[in-house]
């Protein structure tokens, strides 16, 4: 009696429990009942299909209804083709709402949000009004934001003051009405200041809107900040990266889509206004010596083939150094551009050097803002030993800038940028560069410089006819000959005041004006209240060479950038679809996939990578401490095979202190604390590695808290190959890296941090004969592979290259030291089949396996890798890459220790020597790959 009374009570309980469902009317709303109905409800999948089939079916009727005795009966005839019409007219209406796509889901997928549905504002403008009807007749809940109200004090306050600002702006604005009125008051009109720029001195960014003026206290926001918020993953608001709000990558999945657009179809471009613009300008003297001090002395620059560059119609670009005690130390990147004289200056005799030196010159200097710093001050500190002096000006907020990368970048460009002046040389030139696919078929380092219309003037840009120009004879004369020295003028970018009358463009509510006062898709003529935009373009090759894309550069004054901006953003391209938007990420993997360094990842040899990574190792560090225990790898027992244990250095960082066996620092540096490598560390002339290893062997920290990896040198790609081929016994300095491109040779992917190994060295052929009198043989311990590597460890890494066949050598010959074990698994008559069969052939089958693993090989007859005397490198960027298909990496390896593999391998197979075996930290497999310089 009490189990039925509790199994009444849990069957209430579990009711109560369920969620209740509406009253049937034919019913009267039983549960029993309910339920009925509602488990035997037809699934919904047969009465949506019923529904679609009866709107799309059109009723019709024959038209044998409409003879009579074979007489046409003419009213029968009008009703049935009324009835036909009426119920074409019904279908469509039923077809319109049986649709079951909503207005959200008619957008490209990229544009779609998760809460599009409860917000009309998220689709386009052309399908709010579809929204908000699908709202109305779904009942959706919707929210505006004027009529939320607060919840927290915070913000009721926020908006009590803007109920307070919102009747300040009213009594204002009904008073500038009341004073304009007034007829006998007269007003002063004054221009708008222009910007300082001292000299020799660091300038004060932009004054931002009072609206976001707390939002740039410890940054600097771009020239499309607002524009890339919504669209991109910025950098986080109290951690800016080099004193900018940059945007990392777009929101939307773009790693492949940025591949195809860079190098197939499209094009890729990024705002790097961030990139810093240094302006010098004096004697030509004074910045030849500048130059020089700052590593550019080839003869190629200051003779006569560097003639071009000096008249301002090329570029320079390459890594600028300094002098650093005894040695000199590279700083960064650096494009270099020299302002034009006009022609009736330039044609002094060449033989005449010294008026040449004489004569004032201009030069721009474009360098990556995480070395713009420590350039500066060495730039400042040369040009003030100069007689007569070098001034330096800080022209980073004044000049703006945009690069594009891909098929459709020329073709983007000629859409926009349309000339403001017909006569201008340059203007014609560019203008004549319809159906250019690739920046990099123009003339090395080339530059044009012109000034370019208004892009709000002829806005949406239309698209230019680029198919009946890719084989015009024009096109290729103008690429062969490239006439950009006649009437070579002075570039507008350089002068102050047309930057000044440039950045004053008539504001966007005018120019709507204007676009409403004429006829429907006619262009607004330009005006003299339209100033022309100076601007520079230049295009730049890729360091690997090949058929890879180049990249085209815009320069143009800060404020004109936005507006060139929102016209590329919407150019129609030829092959379809718009230009896509790209981040630093996505320029690292441009870079990746073109086998070129990325400054300055890649630059572990300069101050600027030194930075960035002790910056990514605190990440990785913070990222392994918030993984679980069990979920994260203790570098202490990973297994390397022959009674190896544990990590080779530090497993989150590319440990070249361990290489070289520099100090250790105490902790990695905070992301969010700026380092004093951005200024000048070498103020005096001392050698900072010096001082710093003093500083350690006194057990005192050094003043400047350098860390040991600053006295990593960097090695440039044409020095190291006249050491390996001179025949002198020059080695390379110690401490000093080379920058590689790694390509393996069948599988492997390398991830950050990835360790480098050359190949092992074979064992010495002179070895003890042991003695036959002997009554127990001799054994070779490292033959026999107790508690060392294998003897043939180098063979057995050789074995993996492909034959010339094709396939891998070691697929034909089978190692001796991996034996046939029976397969896991296997029931008992199999056992006994494969142990007989080996007692019949006379060959053992080892069972059970034996206990002491990864003595010879890795499992699978894999071989070992190399011991820690064979490190030579490590990994900065790794991944499988879409143009080579299979994996590549860029990495620095030691160059003293590369320098003796291939000066041993010299004399053999000359191959081997670059060859290396790439290991990922915290694995204990490593692959074959092959290194190449870069």
């Amino acid at each position: 009696m009490d189990n039925n009374k509790k199994q009444a009570a849990s069957g209430k309980a579990a009711d109560s429990k369920k969620r209740k469902e509406a009253p049937s009317a034919a019913t009267g709303g039983t549960k029993n009942q309910n339920q009925q109905g509602k488990d035997s409800r037809p699934p919904t999948r047969p009465q949506k299909r019923v529904k679609f089939q009866d709107a799309r079916n059109i009723r019709s009727q024959p038209s044998d209804a409409a003879l009579d005795d074979g007489k046409l009966d003419l009213q029968k005839f009008l009703n049935a083709r009324e009835f036909e019409i009426k119920a074409l007219e019904t279908s469509m209406l039923k077809c319109k709402s049986a649709n079951a796509t909503r207005v959200f889901q008619q957008v490209p997928r990229e544009m779609r949000r998760r809460t599009a549905s409860h917000n009309a504002k998220r689709v386009p403008k052309r399908l709010r009004d579809r929204a908000k009807r699908e709202m109305l007749e779904d009942n959706t809940p919707t929210v505006e934001a004027r009529k939320r109200r607060p919840r927290t004090t915070r913000a009721r306050i926020r908006a009590e003051n803007a109920k307070r600002l919102e009747k300040l702006a009213a009594k204002k604005r009904k008073r500038a009405l009341e004073n304009k009125d007034e007829p006998g008051k007269t007003t002063i009109q004054t221009r708008a200041p222009r910007p300082k720029i001292r000299r020799d001195t660091l300038n004060e960014p932009p004054k931002p809107k009072s609206k976001f003026k707390k939002r740039q206290i410890n940054k600097t926001w771009l020239p499309t900040h607002l524009w890339h918020a919504k669209r991109a993953t910025m950098t986080e608001p109290t951690k800016p990266l080099w004193r900018f709000s940059i945007p990392l990558t777009p929101t939307q999945k773009c790693y492949r889509p940025t591949h195809r657009a860079s190098g197939q179809k499209g094009t890729v471009f990024w705002d790097t206004s961030y990139m810093s613009t240094v302006r010098l300008y004096g004697v030509a003297g004074g910045i030849e010596q500048v130059f020089k001090a700052l590593g550019l002395v080839q003869e190629s620059l200051w003779g006569n083939r560097g003639r071009k560059w000096r008249n301002g119609t090329r570029t320079w670009s390459g890594m600028v150094s300094r002098q650093q005690g005894s040695s000199r130390r590279d700083v960064g990147p650096a494009t270099i551009i020299w302002n034009p004289t006009p022609t009736d200056e330039t044609a002094v005799p060449e033989s005449n050097t010294t008026e040449q030196k004489k004569t004032q010159r201009q030069v721009l200097i474009r360098t990556h803002p995480s070395c713009f710093l420590e350039l500066f001050d060495e730039l400042v500190k040369l040009a003030k030993l100069q007689t007569p002096q070098v001034h330096v000006e800080d022209m980073r907020f004044e000049i703006g800038s945009i690069e594009l990368t891909g098929p459709g970048s020329t073709e983007t460009l000629l859409a926009v940028l349309q000339p403001y002046h017909t006569e201008e040389r340059h203007g014609q030139v560019f203008s004549s560069l319809v159906g250019v696919t690739n920046p990099a078929s123009l003339p090395k380092d080339a530059v044009l410089g012109f000034s370019v219309k208004d892009p709000r003037l002829s806005y949406p840009p239309k698209r230019v006819d680029t198919a009946s120009k890719v084989s015009d004879p024009a096109l290729l004369d103008t690429l062969t000959q490239w006439p950009v020295e006649e009437q070579l003028k002075p570039y507008g970018l350089f002068d102050r005041d047309f930057r000044f009358k440039a950045s004053s463009l008539p504001p966007q509510k005018s120019i709507n004006r204007r676009k409403g006062a004429n006829i429907p898709g006619q262009e607004i003529q330009v005006t003299a209240a339209d100033p022309p935009i100076p601007v520079i373009v230049f295009a730049s090759r890729p360091t690997a060479g090949g058929q890879a894309q180049g990249t085209w550069t815009l320069l143009a004054p800060w404020k004109c950038i936005l507006p060139i901006w929102y016209s590329i953003v919407h150019y129609p391209l030829s092959t379809g679809g718009n230009p896509r938007l790209g981040g630093l990420n996505e320029q690292r993997q441009i870079a990746f996939e073109q086998g070129t360094a990325w400054f300055p990842g890649d630059f572990l040899g300069t101050n600027a990578g030194v930075v960035w990574e002790m910056e990514q190792r605190a990440q990785r560090k913070k990222a392994w401490d918030r993984r679980p225990k069990g979920k994260r790898i203790e570098w202490a027992s990973l297994d390397l095979g022959a009674g190896r244990k544990g990590e080779v250095g530090d497993g989150l960082a590319c440990d070249f202190e361990h290489l070289f066996g520099l100090p250790k620092d105490p902790s990695p540096s905070s992301s969010g604390n700026q380092s004093t490598l951005d200024v000048d560390p070498n103020a005096m002339g001392v050698d900072p590695g010096e001082e710093a290893e003093a500083a350690s062997k006194l057990g005192k920290p050094h003043k400047d808290t350098l860390p040991s990896l600053a006295t990593v040198e960097q090695m440039k790609k044409t020095e190291f190959n006249a050491l390996v081929s001179s025949a002198r016994l020059v080695r390379p300095p110690p401490r000093s890296i080379i920058l590689v491109n790694i390509t393996f040779v069948t599988r492997g992917v390398a991830n950050a941090c990835a360790r480098i190994y050359r190949l092992p060295s074979r064992p010495s052929t002179t070895t003890t004969v042991p003695s036959s009198e002997a009554e127990v043989p001799a054994t070779d311990p490292v033959a026999a592979g107790i508690g060392s590597l294998p003897a043939d460890l180098r063979d057995q890494w050789l074995q993996k290259l492909p034959s010339q066949k094709g396939g891998s050598r070691s697929s034909k010959t089978t190692t001796t030291h991996a034996a046939p074990h029976i397969p896991h698994g296997v029931d008992q008559g199999t056992r006994k089949q494969l142990m007989a069969k080996s007692l019949v052939s006379g060959d053992p089958l080892p069972y059970p396996r034996p206990s002491a693993a990864n003595q010879t090989d890795m499992g699978g007859g894999h071989p070992l890798c190399p011991g820690e005397e064979d490190l030579i490198g490590f990994v900065t960027a790794g991944a499988y890459s879409l143009s080579e298909g299979k994996g590549t990496a860029v990495g620095a390896i030691s160059a003293e220790k590369a320098f003796d593999t291939l000066k041993e391998c010299k004399s053999g197979n000359n191959k081997e020597g670059r060859l290396c075996i790439v290991r990922n930290a915290g694995e204990s497999v490593g692959w074959l790959a092959r290194w190449e310089l870069v």
